[in-house]
């Protein structure tokens, strides 16, 4: 289930806004129609990202994807194990398998609620 505090982008990353820190990860949306994940590219601490543009890419047996930033800011965590352990976005996708912390400097890009953030991956299919 997911916690009811993150918000959505339509391409499937949610966000958890603490104070100025924003938890990135990629929903159990994605996770399910990527399967059979094989590899993750993550920035560095200290690189900067925004908001709507890709800052990584996660790859399965059948497509490499990019990963947008919800937010502008600076990277300032790295979850470092993420790529060692690609089941964590099966089993915790909201929790253990968040990919990046950002210290929002900047815009945010379009985000939804839960209830949208459904409604949104009913009509995709």
């Amino acid at each position: 289930m997911r916690p009811s505090d993150l918000k959505f982008q339509k391409s499937h990353e949610w966000l958890k806004l603490e104070g100025d820190i924003a938890t990135v990860g990629i929903t159990d949306f994605a996770v399910s129609h990527l399967s059979d994940l094989v590899f993750l590219d993550l920035p560095n601490k200290g690189a900067s990202v925004t908001a709507g543009e890709s800052f990584g890419e996660i790859e399965s047996v059948k497509a490499v994807s990019s990963l947008y930033a919800p937010v502008t800011g600076e990277v300032v965590e790295v979850n470092s194990d993420l790529g060692d352990n690609l089941e964590w976005l099966s089993e915790e996708p909201f929790g253990k398998a968040w990919m990046i912390k950002v210290k929002v400097t900047g815009a945010t890009a379009e985000l939804m609620d839960g209830a949208a953030y459904d409604a949104h991956c009913k009509a995709e299919g």
